[in-house]
């Protein structure tokens, strides 16, 4: 008789897709809140000259402004009320997840259960008014300060429109992400990067393209470019569902007069377990300087811009720091979102044990062990993947900034986890279907 899984398996079809109304229901919202944030990224800031400011992140595209717009989906480059996009938000989570493992009542609130998830997550939104706050009036006030101002009105006023509109607007633009991920499918946060990425593939390609035609890019050039990304793409989807399976036993139990084998289970560690985060915090560390020098060139900072000169993306100074950097905050990140002692004493209090291990801190130890070579592994991957476009770059030319290792690893993750989702709801659905027919056959007999 076959099995469960082997049933949904073989009934799977687009028929049970089309009868999945609360699956299409899911869709359909995630899809309109999506296109309400595009909508957004159109909607100026009062203020702003928008040639000017088109200008100024175009000649500065290959540095922390040009990171930033893309992860805004265009709409720094417009200076438009959503110029933030979500960043604040996922600054503030990082902040607070650091704060949980450093800091010991965040962590005991932590240990609470869903009610301390909900103080720490009202804590997160706290944290990112602050910061939505502080970035609109650092980015206004930069934006007076330019040789050639965006700004029609500068001054006090022009601030205060834009730190209270840009601020409402990334609250807004968080609100939109917690209800895709309770009302939609996938990640809320995560889908709004990347639509805001995948909205400007097209343009990216077609810029691409016009490189072809003007001769900065051979066909030749063009060709091998697109065969690297394929297979880079597609390394991607392998090293992600990539994991070492610990296995897990459980000792045997008496019910009664019976007894009853020890059941087994899977503990699985993921080979980058940090995700997207480490390339992210190094471009941004490493884009500063050579953003603020090229904004700084005409201000008689002439010490700044020199230093800027050697963090120029392409240059091997800029790979080697990079490269460096995404490592470190592999291991870092992989620190804090995995403890091995915490998951060793929880399997220790579920009478959970690993197969010629001691419970305790040897288990600790042990995992210690283990997620340190998958990290290794996991760094060289990040470092690969992300340092390969700046490789292109280098020997082909110039090529957009959506072609990013960043940019590749957010559309890939994202893809991969909505598609899961989505999955798991047509199998429940599948599931619930063959559960009413096993029910009417009984009832019939």
């Amino acid at each position: 008789m076959a099995s469960i899984a082997e049933q949904l398996a073989s009934n799977f079809s687009f028929k049970s897709f089309a009868n999945a109304q609360d699956l299409k229901k899911r869709l359909w919202f995630t899809l309109g809140v999506l296109i309400v944030y595009r909508f957004g990224t159109y909607v100026p800031l009062p203020g702003i000259d928008a040639q000017l400011m088109a200008n100024l992140v175009k000649n500065n595209g290959s540095g922390l402004l040009g990171m930033f717009d893309m992860l805004s989906g265009g709409a720094l480059g417009r200076m438009s009320v959503f110029a933030l996009n979500i960043m604040p938000y996922i600054t503030a989570s990082i902040i607070m997840q650091l704060m949980t493992s450093l800091y010991k009542p965040l962590e005991a609130m932590k240990k609470e259960g869903g009610q301390g998830r909900v103080r720490i997550n009202q804590y997160t939104r706290y944290g990112t008014v602050a910061l939505a706050a502080v970035q609109a009036y650092g980015i206004a006030a930069a934006l007076e300060m330019m040789p050639d101002s965006p700004v029609v009105m500068p001054g006090m006023l022009f601030r205060l429109i834009a730190v209270v509109t840009i601020t409402c607007s990334t609250i807004f633009l968080m609100w939109l992400g917690e209800q895709i991920t309770a009302r939609g499918i996938g990640n809320g946060i995560s889908l709004i990067i990347y639509a805001g990425i995948v909205a400007n593939l097209p343009q990216a390609i077609l810029g691409t393209l016009e490189f072809g035609r003007t001769g900065a890019l051979s066909i030749i050039a063009i060709l091998v470019v697109t065969i690297i990304i394929i297979a880079a793409i597609a390394f991607i989807v392998f090293m992600e569902r990539a994991q070492r399976r610990v296995l897990v036993q459980y000792p045997k139990r008496q019910v009664g007069n019976k007894l009853y084998a020890g059941e087994k289970s899977h503990l699985p560690l993921k080979i980058n377990s940090a995700g997207v985060i480490p390339p992210i915090f190094a471009g941004s560390l490493l884009g500063f300087p050579a953003t603020l020098g090229s904004l700084l060139k005409n201000d008689g900072t002439e010490w700044y811009s020199n230093i800027a000169q050697y963090l120029v993306p392409g240059s091997w100074t800029f790979i080697t720091i990079y490269s460096l950097l995404i490592a470190f905050f592999a291991f870092f990140y992989t620190a804090i979102v995995f403890n091995p002692e915490e998951t060793a004493d929880n399997l220790k209090k579920s009478n959970g044990f690993i197969l010629g291990i001691r419970p305790g801190q040897k288990t600790a130890a042990f995992f210690d062990f283990v997620l340190t070579r998958l990290t290794v592994v996991g760094a060289a991957y990040l470092v690969g993947i992300c340092i390969l476009p700046e490789l292109l770059k280098a020997y082909f030319g110039p090529l957009p900034f959506y072609f990013g290792g960043t940019s590749i690893l957010i559309v890939v993750g994202v893809t991969m986890d909505t598609v899961a989702q989505v999955h798991s709801h047509l199998v429940a659905y599948q599931y619930e279907g063959l559960l009413k027919k096993s029910s009417g056959k009984g009832k019939r007999k």
